[in-house]
Parts: C-alpha cells; sequence; structure tokens
C-alpha cells in the first residue's frame, strides 16, 4: 500500500534494530499517521486488544512478531525454561482477541516451529525468520485473493457494458486489516489498476466506525471512488439496484463455510439475498478454523467495552477525543462479531482460488485439511 507515494506494510521490524516490531497506530487513523514501536510481549498484547492493530491477518503477524520479542527476551539457562516462558508469553497473546483465528494460528506455528529447533539461539533464529514468514505469506495470500477474486468484478463489468461495478464492503477487510493488500479490498485493488470502473459504498460500522475511519481512508490513498454511508443504507441501495455485490472479510470462517465476521455483516448478507446480490468472503486460509463445523454455535464471539458503543471518538478542534451519545446511565452492549451461516455465501475467495462456501468446496481447495476435524 502506498502512503503519499511511499510504500508501508502494516507491521514491520525496525530497519536498524530487529528486537523492535513497528506498527502503524491504526487508533490515530485517519487523522495522523503514527508509527508505534513494540519493545516487549506486554505491549504487543496490549497493542492487540486495544486495536492499536486489527483484522485477522494483522493480529496474526503481530502475534508472530509477539513471539519473536519473546524469544529475545526469554530466559536461556535452559531449553525447559526457555519454552515455558514461550508457552505463558504465547497464552498471553492468544487470550487478547478470542474471535480471530489467526492468533491462536501464528502463535501455534511459532511454538511447533520453534520447538523443532536446536539449541536456545537457533530457536531464537527460527522464531524471527517464522515471524517473517508469516507477514510474507499473509502480504502473498492477499495479493493472490485480488488475482482470483478481480474476475468476478470483470464479469460485472461486462456484463454493464463496463459501466461503473457499485461494490458494498462492511468494516475493514482492506490492507490495514493485514501485512498488505487486505481480502476483501484485494480484488476492488485489482480491478482499479486494470483500469475497470469500480464504486465501493463503505458501511460507517458502528461501534468502532472501521469502515469510515479506515477503509475510506486507504481507499482514498489508493484513488479508488468511494462513498461512506451509515450501516443502515445498505439494504436500500439493493433494493434499488445501486449494488453489484458485497465483498466482506473474516475473522474465522469454518471448514463448512460459516463466516464470522464484524457485527452486521449477517444483516448485509440477509439484505443481499433478498435482493439476489452476489455475497463474497474473502479469506487467506490462515483464518479458516479446520475443527469448527457449526459457526453460529461454536464461534467464540468477542464481546467488547461498552464504552465503544457508549462514545465515538473523532476529530474536534485539531484533537481526537471521544465524545459521549448516550444518557449517563445507560448500559449498552457491544458484540464485536456475528457469524454468517453458509447457505447466504455465494463463494469464497482464497489464495488457491473460488469455492463454494461449503464444506466440500472448501476441502476441495484444502484437500490436505479433510481428516483435520478429526486429528
Amino acid at each position: 500500500m502506498n502512503i503519499a507515494g511511499k510504500h508501508f506494510r502494516t507491521i514491520w521490524l525496525h530497519p536498524q534494530d530487529t528486537r523492535i516490531v513497528q506498527i502503524i497506530d491504526q487508533r490515530q487513523l485517519p487523522h495522523e499517521f503514527v508509527i508505534e514501536d513494540l519493545t516487549s510481549v506486554d505491549e504487543v498484547a496490549r497493542a492487540i486488544k486495544e486495536m492499536h492493530v486489527r483484522g485477522a491477518g494483522l493480529i496474526g503477524a503481530a502475534a508472530g512478531y509477539g513471539m519473536a520479542i519473546a524469544a529475545y527476551h526469554a530466559p536461556r539457562d535452559s531449553e525447559a525454561a526457555f519454552m515455558a516462558a514461550l508457552q505463558a508469553d504465547g497464552e498471553k497473546l492468544k487470550a487478547t482477541r478470542p474471535t480471530a483465528v489467526n492468533l491462536a494460528w501464528a502463535v501455534e506455528r511459532q511454538l511447533t516451529t520453534i520447538g523443532a529447533a536446536p539449541g536456545i539461539e537457533a530457536k531464537i533464529q527460527t522464531a524471527a525468520a517464522t515471524a517473517q514468514a508469516i507477514a510474507d505469506e499473509d502480504a502473498d495470500y492477499c495479493r493472490r485473493i485480488g488475482q482470483h477474486g478481480v474476475s468476478l468484478i470483470e464479469a460485472v463489468s461486462q456484463n454493464k457494458n463496463g459501466d461503473v461495478v457499485n461494490i458494498l464492503t462492511h468494516c475493514n477487510a482492506g490492507w490495514l486489516a493485514f501485512v498488505d493488500y487486505g481480502s476483501a479490498t484485494a480484488p476492488i485493488y485489482a480491478a482499479h489498476d486494470a483500469g475497470i470502473a469500480v464504486h465501493v459504498w463503505v458501511d460507517e460500522t458502528r461501534p468502532r466506525n472501521q469502515g469510515a475511519r479506515l477503509t475510506a481512508w486507504e481507499l482514498g490513498q489508493h484513488g479508488v471512488p468511494h462513498t461512506v454511508i451509515a450501516d443502515n443504507v445498505g439494504g436500500h441501495l439493493m433494493q434499488h439496484g445501486l449494488v453489484d455485490m458485497v465483498i466482506v472479510g473474516t475473522d474465522r470462517t469454518t471448514y463448512t463455510g460459516d463466516v464470522g465476521n464484524k457485527i452486521g455483516t449477517y444483516l448485509k448478507a440477509l439484505a443481499a439475498f433478498d435482493n439476489g446480490i452476489p455475497f463474497y468472503t474473502a479469506l487467506p486460509s490462515s483464518s479458516f478454523d479446520w475443527q469448527m463445523r457449526d459457526g453460529v454455535r461454536e464461534i467464540p464471539i468477542e464481546q467488547r467495552d461498552a464504552t465503544e458503543v457508549r462514545q465515538i471518538r473523532g476529530l474536534h478542534e485539531g484533537t481526537i477525543k471521544g465524545v459521549l451519545l448516550t444518557p449517563p446511565d445507560s448500559p449498552a452492549a457491544n458484540y464485536a462479531f456475528d457469524v454468517t451461516p453458509a447457505r447466504l455465501v455465494t463463494v469464497l475467495i482464497t489464495e488457491r482460488g473460488i469455492c463454494a462456501a461449503s464444506e466440500e468446496g472448501v476441502l476441495g481447495l484444502f484437500p490436505e485439511k479433510r481428516f483435520a476435524n478429526d486429528e
């Protein structure tokens, strides 16, 4: 992703000190572009929990780098003590955001590869190399999602004789939710770069407004035409023929095709189904849960601080601050995610290609996972 003409990833190692992880502090966007240094596991855990970084792929990459930091600081008197410290740090990271499966996946991948390395110094080097591999794979998988998904946009463009393809998206499943490219936005960027006329309806995505703050900002940086809308406008647009497709991301998708994503996604899927509009979910394979069958009953739904519902943050007289929306004494509930059943999902777009949102569709692309649920 280019910001003011300079390429950035969302997370990277400090060029002068590889023990420091640098991130874009997304709490400050779109009003301030702030780079934050992370030097300890506690700082990485806080950055994930408090959403300095957010989004399935980026949370996984942050966890991978967090485990590399953990390896730098783990005791070196014995391999047993070293691995015990890493196990504890891994549990600390996994506890920060329960819904996004990429988080636990990255921690477990680190523990497995670090544990297999011979000797403490080799384990430290392996942790750093694996963290970088996780980040590089995330960016490459998202790039490939764009290559596969652009065909869906191109087909609509051809059917419309080159007229603008109107795409609705929810939350932020863009570059800022991954290491680069994004999942839901990767096909959009690929289409725009190929000269296909696209326009994106950007859900504001209460309560944290990731659409209004983040998706709109990054689409603007890339030059993609877009319009921010209130969350409840999408159904109206669909009824009046102003949406050609919906593309969303996911924080956890079952191998049977149920999609866990930002709260409000299910309502968009219902509206799309009622209006005969394709509803696509874009995801790297690290966002699949290979053990869960029934997403509605099994995917854990994070409940965040009610302050996020009761307040809204924005720029006022040059300062980013929160403003109370509700009566001071009114309680609020903050369910962060919902689950869209597979029957409402037209297809899944992955780094390996496009498949039906079904067990056979998913396992057809990932045959090596066919018996993972029995392990």
